[in-house]
């Protein structure tokens, strides 16, 4: 069909050809979509083919019809018997839609771009003028749909892209060909430098994403070696050549140090390489340095095959078909030290690394009242350094950007400690980044501290140097889901890139994924190092991305413990403040609890922790914290001040009379949605009760992710960390078991967040959620897409696979009612068994993102009680107030901690379901259906 007039008199009899068995299937799914149905299915040795009729909306039976064939390699490819009528196209559109609008609408929601185009009238009075939508099924077939039965010319071919020219109208690209070649797009990817836990995901992703587009995916073994030597180094990727990608550490597709490639003749071979395969587009994941060398690859590209004519390496027409090479780039490194992106690939995984092993070395530094220097990764970025002292509360940490100040601080830091040490803390631990240096620039090394302890405290002290256990393990969730993102990403950066735009870099900003200018970023992350060398630590530290100054303050805030003045002149000014939980436990709720306390007595305030919720405020119990009675909360579990679903309307006299009893001037909240619903009750409760009239906020803590005004809560990453170890296990038995299905039925309630972020992290082949519900037609979808791919496992190599379910996807159809129908329908193809995780999903320890939050929303919490107090008096401060915005949901929103309002966030809030109306993360859901292959869900 490409580039061909179409114009006869109807559809009859027409045959597409696919060229590989992906593009079959999502062809087939793409025109059911359409509205056309499968009548029959028809497998042989040599093709698969699937007859569709098209059906209008008033039921009648039209002589449409349309023949996909999948053929194998070295079968003839079967030609288009018949063209289109354009009087036939409105037949279409009636099917689903019967406006052109609406189908608009339709193809907006599919994953397939589509332009629209005004035909003018001829005579220019715009009488006749009329619309045509544009686009192209899977297999790259132009279709077109017009509101008017008028014949007329076909435009030209559409192209999808997302840059602008020099003109500023939009640039194309083609979705499944070589700009320059007109063939099938070939996308290679490569790991180099130092290995980051999540590469493989973002490999994965990659191949995935590539094959779904209609483009053949390679990957390069042994990073730029692999691109020198060529050959057998460089690898077709089918489907299943990533499965398992997602569970396993480092690259497997390897990484190695290459002189040859720093060197121009290196480069040669390695165009050459790619030429002869016939890729123009590279993928590359690494840190700076590997991605400063792919860009100079792609500037040298012109010349370098201009040599390679030369020496008769490569003929004119081959030069000429690949005058262009696309670049992309994906930042793997565990230091998270490149510019223009929050985070990179492995930096979260290293961090978990780092904070199991701290966490078992406090253990063994309590018990024996010892002092631990650690030494962790780092040359010119304290970002792991800084992360794993705010998650493991640790006393001290020396980073590149920030060295201690003043020639004494050796002093000073010697005095904190047995300060410390004189409250009854038994151990000490302090975090060295291997790049530390003092003010002057000379190294702070972990041995330099470990005889400082010792010879000025006399405190028995042992090093410990993690090295390159921090790169090992499995990638956590944040790690799996970041670079399966960014490698989706990657392949459409590289289907828009166009000569003469710069290469991109993926990256995650504001928790948005984005591209941005490779080079420029590149030399952003080299300015770091420039400032610190003039020792310009203020600019260094305002390089790195805009929480990084924020969250080192409020370590240095939390870590000391400070001299308070007891004095009642001093206590005429401490804010007397509750702290309580509400709800179900939470992975973070001690740490938020921990931070609040030593924060707010470190500001003079005087913190109360308010135990077993609301019954236990009506009861009275509630007990001043100080400073030592939250040692060591940061990584345990649950809730040690105790947490239950009661609200305050069980005795809302009660609750304010113990309030005024105690004196307590502003309240903390942390929980999930039901202490959202308890300030809502507080707030509306000012008129009659007075002691509601004081500021409080409300710290989101909660498994499911379902309050309103922040993309996190406490507790959501720590269990979706314990479900991707709790499925990987599971997939694991379910392979070695051979061709078997698990049904895991997951928590969050009316939210299917914590089902989307898993299966997108263990590769689920489906996920159940409330927002779309269970239906027959989904379950024999699902049976269907089970049998295709258990019928095209390996003899002897069958995959497990996992089914993700949330709690409240549906009443009917329960999570062993799904497993009985997946086990019947498959006809002893496959076996089915269920998982019903339970409890284990609020996890045991924390994770590191929940505690690094969870310090970032109590002291923005404090900050934020402070901000409403009206004045000071002899009384101490005054604080009362009905202003709306006194009550409020503290949010994490991109980088920033905000503050909203409980009644503001009532219109974006669905209560009946206890969630958010609008929720970024399903966006997710139709990525991890791509990356399962289940384009009938597109």
């Amino acid at each position: 069909m490409e580039d061909s007039t179409i114009a006869l008199d109807h559809i009859a009899n027409l045959i597409l050809t696919a060229p590989t068995r992906e593009l079959y299937h999502a062809s087939v799914a793409w025109f059911e979509k359409l509205g056309f149905k499968a009548i029959m299915t028809e497998t042989s040795v040599e093709t698969t083919a699937t007859w569709m009729q098209l059906f209008s909306s008033s039921a009648s039976i039209h002589d449409t019809s349309l023949k996909i064939v999948h053929a194998p390699s070295g079968v003839k490819k079967l030609a288009i018997s018949a063209k289109m009528d354009w009087r036939s196209m409105p037949a279409v559109a009636t099917i689903t839609t019967n406006t052109l609008k609406a189908i608009e609408t339709l193809f907006a929601s599919l994953p397939w771009a589509y332009q629209r185009y005004s035909v003018p009238s001829k005579d220019g009075s715009g009488n006749n003028e009329f619309s045509i939508i544009y686009t192209h099924d899977p297999m790259n077939n132009l279709l077109i749909f017009t509101d008017k039965p008028n014949p007329f010319e076909p435009p030209k071919r559409p192209s999808h892209g997302l840059d602008q020219d020099e003109s500023g109208e939009p640039m194309k690209a083609s979705i499944t060909r070589s700009p320059t070649t007109g063939k099938r797009r070939k996308i290679a990817i490569l790991t180099s430098g130092g290995d980051a836990p999540g590469m493989n995901a973002a490999v994965r992703g990659v191949v995935r994403a590539a094959i779904m587009r209609g483009c053949d995916a390679y990957a390069v073994h042994e990073g730029y070696q692999g691109l020198v030597d060529g050959g057998d180094m460089i690898r077709k990727m089918g489907w299943d050549d990533v499965q398992g990608y997602l569970s396993t550490g480092g690259t497997i597709i390897g990484t190695a140090r290459c002189k040859a490639f720093r060197e121009r003749p290196g480069r040669l071979l390695a165009a050459r390489n790619l030429v002869k395969e016939g890729i123009d587009a590279l993928v590359v994941c690494g840190g700076d340095g590997s991605l400063t060398g792919a860009d100079l690859f792609r500037s040298e590209w012109p010349s370098l095959l201009e040599e390679l004519v030369k020496t008769k390496e490569l003929t004119s027409e081959e030069a000429e078909r690949f005058t262009h090479l696309n670049i992309v780039g994906l930042v793997g490194s565990i230091d998270n030290d490149m510019s223009s992106t929050d985070i990179t690939i492995g930096a979260v995984t290293c961090l978990h690394r780092i904070c199991e092993s701290i966490d078992s070395i406090s253990s063994t530094a309590s018990s024996h009242s010892r002092a631990f220097v650690v030494e962790v990764m780092g040359r010119h970025c304290g970002w792991l350094a800084l992360m794993a002292g705010i998650a493991t509360g640790a006393d001290f940490i020396f980073i590149p950007e920030r060295p201690p100040s003043g020639e004494n601080w050796r002093d000073n830091m010697c005095a904190e400690i047995k300060a410390h040490r004189d409250l009854g803390k038994r151990k000490t631990i302090v975090i060295v980044c291997e790049g530390a240096i003092d003010s002057n620039l000379n190294p702070i090394t972990s041995k330099d501290m470990m005889d400082l302890l010792t010879d000025r405290l006399d405190l028995d002290t042992r090093m410990t140097i993690l090295g390159h256990v921090q790169r090992g393990g499995k990638p956590c969730v944040y790690d799996r889901n970041l670079a399966t993102m960014q490698g989706v990403e990657a392949v459409e950066a590289v289907l828009a890139s166009r000569p003469g735009i710069p290469s991109p870099m993926i990256g995650m900003n504001e928790n948005k994924i984005t591209r941005t200018d490779l080079m420029k970023a590149v030399a952003l992350t080299g300015e770091v190092a420039k400032a610190i060398g003039r020792k310009d630590f203020i600019g260094a530290m305002e390089l790195r991305d805009p929480a990084f100054n924020q969250q080192y303050d409020q370590f240095m805030a939390i870590s000391t413990a400070a001299s308070v003045d007891e004095s009642a002149e001093a206590a005429k000014n401490s804010l007397r403040i509750g702290i309580i939980n509400v709800g179900a436990p939470a992975g973070g709720m001690n740490a938020a609890v921990r931070a609040a306390v030593r924060y707010a007595r470190n500001r003079g305030h005087t913190p109360f922790g308010i135990h077993n919720g609301f019954p236990g405020l009506m009861a009275g119990q509630i007990k001043e914290l100080k400073w030592m009675d939250v040692d060591g909360w940061i990584a345990h579990g649950g809730s040690e001040l105790g947490t239950n679903r009661d609200q305050p309307s069980l005795d809302l006299g009660m609750v304010s009379y113990q309030l005024q009893k105690f004196n307590i001037q502003s309240l903390i909240l942390i929980g999930g949605f039901e202490a959202y619903t308890a300030c809502l009750e507080m707030s509306r409760a000012r008129d009659v009760y007075p002691a509601f009239c004081m500021p409080m906020v409300h710290i989101p803590a909660t498994i499911s992710n379902n309050v309103p005004g922040t993309e996190f809560s406490l507790g959501c990453d720590t269990s979706l960390n314990a479900i991707m170890d709790a499925c990987d296990a599971i997939k694991q038995s379910a392979t070695a078991s051979r061709k078997r299905v698990f049904v895991v039925e997951v928590h969050g309630g009316k939210s299917g967040y914590l089902a989307v972020m898993s299966g997108l992290a263990v590769g689920a082949t489906s996920v159940y959620i409330p927002e779309e519900g269970i239906n027959l037609s989904r379950l024999q979808k699902d049976v269907r897409h089970l049998c295709q791919r258990y019928g095209e496992d390996a003899e002897g190599k069958s995959q497990g696979r996992v089914i993700i379910r949330s709690e409240c996807a549906s009443k009917t159809y329960t999570t062993d009612i799904v497993s009985a129908i997946i086990k019947e329908e498959g006809h002893q193809q496959f076996d089915s068994r269920t998982a019903i995780l339970g409890h284990i999903q609020q996890g045991y320890s924390p994770s590191p993102l929940d505690r690094v939050r969870a310090t970032r929303f109590a002291v923005c919490a404090i900050d934020f009680l402070e901000s409403h107090i009206e004045s000071y008096t002899t009384n101490g401060p005054t604080v009362y107030t009905k202003d709306p915005s006194s009550i409020a949901v503290a949010g994490i929103q991109g980088s920033n901690v905000s503050f909203t309002s409980v009644e503001a966030l009532l219109k974006d809030t669905d209560m009946k379901n206890r969630k958010p109306i609008q929720t970024w993360w399903m966006d997710y859901k139709r990525t991890g259906n791509m990356l399962a292959r289940r384009s009938d869900l597109l």
